[in-house]
């Protein structure tokens, strides 16, 4: 329950504390005096986006702080899924800087405003008179019928499982779209796969045949640098290996004789060795080198054909031709299989139709079996508040289509009079009729939801007298499950509250101020005699007063 609510630099408030106890608590004011301020502050703790024009002085920050009891919610994994420390009593607060910079906090923790929505969506419900065209829409009359049926736990799990399916179908119709893009490249992709794969490509002999293809094409210069370089090493006479062996021979010969002369005999006689075998090594080069014609056009045109491919494909090597080469083949091999793969999704959207149109049917089912309890109690309160020939009905269509909320189609239907025609509500509904039906649902859900604060703004619109006293006993019993705070301007109602508050301005040289105050017994009863009698308040009426709060 909302247990206190402090506002500061808010509208016309310069500052307030207001302490609220369980039951049913009334505000009363003038009109313009700012009863309904305290709903705009409550507003932002409920999440709405904030606005500077709300601040009253421009230079200095808003703050709106609500204290909550939240014990018995069932509340704290929502506080820990945000890493948010939980406490039975917890305090949201709002703050608008004069930047027109907004930050909210829980329990002093930043948070974000859907997280503030997400939470005091279970503490508090705001009804305002414009709520009433909730009446006639198909969203809201499903909420009534299925939190009377205590639907959370189905409607989430049939949810889910809708989610799913639609996830399946989703999939379904991009395989189908992707297939149909992909055949009309089929062709196109075998070609290329198929030039690819006679192309026989490796991953290193681009490399290799490029070196071949030099060598090739300098095939004289070589053959001549090869021919000179044998016929001096060990052709001419004398020739480089002859006189390396000869001057090993000499120095040898005197090597004992000088220093580092046996040194001098090794080097030269390991070089006259490596020089034979470098002659030897040439000669064979020299035979195996041969102008081969047909080699050289065989690996002009290979590389041709590689480069062909590169400059096709925009690479630059053949590795990434031969990952070219991979990917058609992939997208090759998932069109072949495009028929298994829709047969094992259609076989998955099958089985999970199956289980989506069970939950369906398990929802509508128990939406059905409160439709006889939403009508009597209804019409039960609307007799009792002054329409004793009301009709309420439930219209029900199975609609063929699933949708995220199920497969029901239900409308409500109203009349007001004797052997009238049931309509949708707002066609046929005056504003205080629908003021008292909004009332009888509103009770109807108090307690089966279990919503701990619900406020009303002015539903008594339209209504007056007896009426109105009947109202006022509807919020009263509703307060025995729930805290229940009502903005009226009727003293039938105001005198039905176990807690008084009356809004009031007060003006000065340089401001007007909305001030909120806390009535006692005998201030309670000043305030509903002016309300019976307007500005002069009479005897009669102070009397009347103390008859609606029953202190006579």
């Amino acid at each position: 329950m909302l247990n206190q609510l402090i506002i500061s630099n808010y509208a016309l408030i310069d500052s307030a504390d207001i302490r609220l106890e369980n039951g049913f608590t009334v505000i009363t004011g003038e009109t313009g005096a700012g009863k309904s301020i305290m709903l705009g502050a409550l507003a932002l703790i409920l999440g709405q986006r904030s606005d500077t024009s709300a601040m009253r002085d421009k230079e200095q920050k808003c703050v709106v702080e609500a204290h909550f009891n939240i014990k018995g919610y069932g509340l704290t994994p929502l506080f820990t899924s945000e890493d948010i420390d939980y406490d039975d009593n917890t305090v949201i607060r709002r703050e608008i800087l004069p930047s027109g910079k907004s930050r909210a906090f829980v329990n002093d923790t930043p948070v974000t405003l859907n997280f503030l929505k997400e939470l005091t969506q279970h503490l508090i419900d705001i009804h305002s008179q414009h709520q009433n065209l909730l009446l006639g829409e198909f969203t809201f009359q499903l909420m009534v019928v299925d939190t009377v049926a205590g639907n959370d736990t189905i409607k989430t799990d049939y949810q889910n499982e809708y989610h799913k399916l639609r996830q399946l179908q989703k999939e379904r119709a991009k395989l189908v779209e992707k297939n149909e893009k992909q055949k009309a490249d089929r062709d196109y992709w075998e070609f290329q796969v198929n030039q690819l794969l006679e192309a026989n490509l490796q991953e290193e002999e681009q490399v290799a045949l490029e070196k071949e293809l030099e060598q090739l094409n300098h095939i004289e210069e070589i053959q001549s640098a090869l021919s000179i370089g044998q016929t001096l090493l060990s052709e001419q006479d004398p020739s480089v290996v002859d006189m390396l062996f000869q001057i090993e021979n000499e120095i040898s010969r005197v090597a004992p004789f000088i220093n580092q002369g046996s040194e001098l005999g090794q080097r030269l006689k390991s070089a006259y060795i490596e020089l034979k075998d470098i002659s030897v090594e040439i000669a064979g080069i020299v035979t195996a080198t041969e102008f081969d014609p047909q080699r050289l056009r065989w690996v002009q045109e290979r590389l041709d054909t590689i480069y062909s491919l590169q400059q096709k494909h925009h690479v630059d090597n053949v590795k990434a031709l031969i990952e070219i080469r991979q990917n058609l083949e992939e997208k090759l091999s998932m069109l072949n299989s495009f028929d298994e793969q829709l047969t094992k999704l259609d076989q998955a959207i099958k089985q999970q139709l199956d289980s989506v149109t069970k939950l369906a049917s398990e929802l509508t089912k128990r939406r059905k079996s409160v439709f006889p309890n939403i009508k009597s109690t209804i019409e039960k309160q609307l007799h009792e508040l002054g329409m004793p020939h009301a009709r309420f009905e439930i219209a029900h269509n199975q609609s063929e289509q699933l949708r995220e909320d199920g497969a029901d189609e239900i409308q409500f239907l109203f009349t007001a009079n004797k052997n009238g025609t049931l309509a949708d509500i707002p066609k046929v509904a005056s504003g205080g009729e629908m003021s008292r039906v909004m009332l009888s649902i509103k009770s109807l859900l108090s307690s089966t939801k279990g919503l701990p604060t619900i406020i009303f703004d002015e539903i008594d619109t339209g209504v007056s007298g007896e009426i109105a006293d009947k109202m006022g006993r509807i919020m009263q019993t509703m307060a025995n499950d729930i805290q229940v705070i009502s903005i009226t301007h009727l003293p039938q109602i105001a005198g039905k509250g176990s807690q008084h508050f009356k809004v009031f301005k007060n003006d000065d040289a340089d401001q007007t101020v909305s001030q909120i105050k806390l009535l006692n017994n005998d201030e309670r009863i000043e305030e509903i005699a002016g309300m019976l009698s307007g500005a002069q308040v009479s005897e009669a009426a102070l009397t009347n007063a103390r008859d609606l709060l029953g202190t006579n």
